[in-house]
């Protein structure tokens, strides 16, 4: 699992990025191994009309335990602003 921790991971920084600690954390719904989305989170609106912020995208411990049990059917993934 240690290996695993990088999946589904990236980062977008938009303006000057994150200028202060405000998260705001949203999930992310796909089926069959995250090719149909479902619905997908709006970092712009997230992040409340600021113009400088940090998105950060990645698939956690509970999305990936999730995504096993249902054997890749459902496979959400965690988006987190940073403002």
């Amino acid at each position: 699992s240690i290996m695993l921790t990088s999946c589904y991971s990236y980062t977008s920084v938009v303006g000057k990025g994150a200028q202060g600690n405000t998260q705001v954390t949203k999930w992310n719904h796909y089926l069959i191994d995250g090719l149909a989305p479902v619905a997908v989170s709006d970092s712009k609106a997230m992040a409340a009309g600021a113009t400088d912020y940090t998105v950060h995208t990645r698939q956690t411990f509970v999305n990936g335990l999730i995504s096993a049990i249902t054997f890749g059917i459902y496979t959400p993934t965690t988006t987190t602003v940073t403002k």
